[in-house]
């Protein structure tokens, strides 16, 4: 069984979806309207934009999610999910491959995600930190001992990352490397992303999601907070409102699409993050991304 994964924040590279915008006019026709509907030119900036320009939040994120829905437009009759599932931000363009949202709306709420998430960082000096090579229970455990600090992505087993107020992250760190931890480094993130900091957004966010229609899916999607098949509208609806302050049940999400059947994972979007921790995840199953 095929399941379609879609990747999130940092997956971005200067001439992004270029190839597609230049070989489907329907992939041109879809980012001609993206231009439109955010008020400025996000084609431009994906084409020939630098890596510094690609990192602010409010590009970064619409951006990712063009190129994958376009990966998804491209293939055309090919593309026919059985299960899909996105790595945060991907979750929603996930939703769109799987026909629960419409690709406007689904940018219209990434745009003001992105807003959203810049704005609750501004508010709160938050970070975030890479801890690999330690259980997940200990790092739990590490972070429920630091206030200030929880457990944000769970990526595949002996990479987990740390969410939380600045000098918490850094304290938390410390007692990981004590733990055991072969590393635990601070990201270069603009914020708290996955922890309580992010309640401001997740409010603002909550409203545009609400006023959205959400569609009955073509296939189930795996989504972030439960890591288990969700088809009910209403379910896929409140599940992304908690997303921005729940962890990102990565792992769990892969382990469950695998015990429901899925042997082949196929990344939509910009880079191959996704296929390796899927491999580390579950070695046994084919990844792949379509090559156009």
């Amino acid at each position: 069984m095929k399941a379609y994964v879609f990747p999130g924040q940092g997956a971005q590279f200067s001439g992004m979806g270029k190839d597609l915008y230049d070989q489907f006019p329907a992939v041109k026709e879809m980012m001609a309207a993206a231009n439109s509907i955010l008020g400025f030119d996000i084609t431009k900036t994906m084409f020939e934009g630098s890596a510094e320009d690609l990192k602010q939040t409010q590009i970064t994120q619409p951006a990712i999610f063009l190129h994958s829905v376009a990966m998804a437009k491209a293939l055309g009759s090919d593309f026919k999910p059985q299960m899909v599932a996105g790595h945060s931000l991907g979750e929603f363009s996930a939703l769109v491959a799987n026909g629960v949202l419409e690709f406007e709306d689904g940018l219209r709420l990434v745009h003001q995600r992105a807003l959203a998430m810049q704005d609750a960082c501004d508010k709160t000096a938050g970070t975030m930190a890479a801890v690999l090579g330690l259980a997940d229970h200990l790092v739990e455990e590490i972070c429920e001992n630091t206030p200030g600090v929880v457990a944000a992505n769970y990526n595949c087993p002996g990479q987990l990352v740390i969410s939380g107020a600045l000098q918490a992250v850094e304290k938390a760190c410390d007692s990981l490397k004590e733990a055991g931890a072969r590393r635990a480094l601070l990201l270069p993130v603009g914020g708290a992303f996955h922890s309580p900091l992010m309640e401001p957004a997740r409010t603002a966010l909550a409203a545009a999601i609400e006023a959205t229609t959400f569609s009955a899916p073509v296939c189930p999607i795996y989504q972030n907070v439960t890591a288990s098949a969700v088809t009910d509208p209403e379910e896929i609806k409140a599940h992304l409102i908690s997303q921005l302050t729940a962890p990102v049940k990565w792992t769990q999400s892969v382990q469950s699409m695998v015990a429901d059947g899925a042997t082949e994972f196929i990344e939509l979007g910009p880079g191959k993050v996704l296929q390796g921790l899927v491999k580390k995840i579950a070695s046994e199953v084919g990844t792949s991304a379509p090559v156009f």
